[in-house]
């Protein structure tokens, strides 16, 4: 197991972060993203990808992370434009790869097993609501899990401008609207099924543990630029005529917080090398969650407490990154999901 990075994954580290923190505009931050090749990292360099590793598509996903922007490279490329660029046919790769790489469309999901059924009466319909669907309002299609009436998961890309779909604007507290999708119907054209009911799971094994372990290196990012924010502040800020990094109670906790930015960061990319090398990861990638939603949580509860008022200020940069670090903590299910998935895992292997 080496996590050291070669020198290719080093400049593009250094280009992520060059990008990101060129702009505050999350609008030419993505298009400058497209521009260098980043959003195609990881699609097929014949369909205007780079033909990169998950590892390298997780290179980007921290600098994103770590500059507070927002950027939907999980939500709305490894969702819904991943699984087509491995799984889909050749029509479908031509037809919705090419734009996500220009960085002009985007593919979310909406994958909850058992909100969606699906039905067969000489052609694909979907019947059902699936809530809290990021980017549904701008997306080329939404990949949507349903099951049919034995419970077999299909999955198809669905376009939410349908008339037998119905877009509601979720409110959420990071100020980006979600959307609950009902389905009245709604037909899917067999160009849009990327896989029928029973043949769906085979393509979740593989992207749910990719997103859980995106998700945990975002959170990797979040909480590492809040522990910067935060080591500045302490040694800057002045109280008794003593910066407050001098004082022991705010040296120790900042001290529990560089272990456990330290902690995520080990097990998240053990995560991402494992998937990345096609080895068997569902253990790794659930210690990773676990320590993404623990200690990540942790870290930024530490960084708010430090900062003081500060960090209720809506132009210092702290609140984006406890915000998105609560989103991800959310969307993971939390700590405790986390250990009982580990659990699970550990009874299995011992029987």
């Amino acid at each position: 197991m080496d996590f050291t990075f070669d020198e290719d994954q080093e400049s593009l580290r250094e280009l992520a972060r060059e990008i990101l923190g060129g702009s505050t505009e999350d609008d030419r931050r993505w298009r400058d993203l497209a521009r260098s090749g980043l959003l195609g990292i990881t699609l097929p360099e014949e369909l205007g990808g780079s033909g990169g590793s998950f590892v390298e598509f997780c290179l980007v996903v921290e600098a994103v992370g770590a500059s507070g922007a927002r950027a939907p490279l999980i939500d709305g490329i490894l969702l819904g434009a991943a699984p087509v660029a491995v799984f889909g046919t050749t029509e479908q790769r031509s037809r919705l790869i090419p734009p996500i790489c220009e960085g002009t469309a985007l593919i979310p999901g909406a994958l909850d097993e058992g909100r969606v059924r699906v039905t067969n009466d000489g052609g694909w319909s979907l019947t059902g609501t699936r809530p809290f669907v990021p980017l549904a309002d701008t997306a080329e299609r939404v990949l949507v899990a349903a099951d049919d009436a034995e419970g077999r998961t299909g999955l198809f890309l669905v376009d939410p401008f349908d008339d037998r779909v119905e877009l509601q604007r979720q409110d959420t507290f990071t100020g980006r609207p979600e959307f609950l999708m009902r389905f009245d119907s709604a037909p899917v054209p067999p160009e849009d099924v990327l896989r029928v009911p029973g043949e769906g799971a085979e393509v979740l094994d593989w992207l749910l543990p990719r997103v859980t372990t995106a998700l945990c290196v975002h959170q990797l990012g979040c909480s590492q630029a809040a522990l910067d924010l935060t080591a500045a502040h302490l040694r800057t800020r002045e109280q008794f005529g003593r910066p407050l990094g001098a004082f022991q109670a705010a040296s120790q906790r900042i001290a529990d917080a560089y272990i456990d930015v330290e902690g995520q960061r080990l097990t998240a990319w053990q995560a991402a090398w494992r998937l990345a090398e096609g080895m068997d990861a569902a253990e790794a990638v659930a210690i990773a969650a676990w320590w993404a939603c623990d200690a990540g949580s942790r870290v930024l509860h530490s960084a708010q407490h430090l900062h003081g008022g500060l960090s209720t200020d809506l132009d210092y940069p702290l609140h984006r990154f406890v915000l998105e670090g609560k989103r991800n903590e959310l969307v993971l299910g939390g700590a405790s999901a986390a250990l009982l998935e580990l659990g699970d895992i550990l009874a299995g292997s011992a029987s």
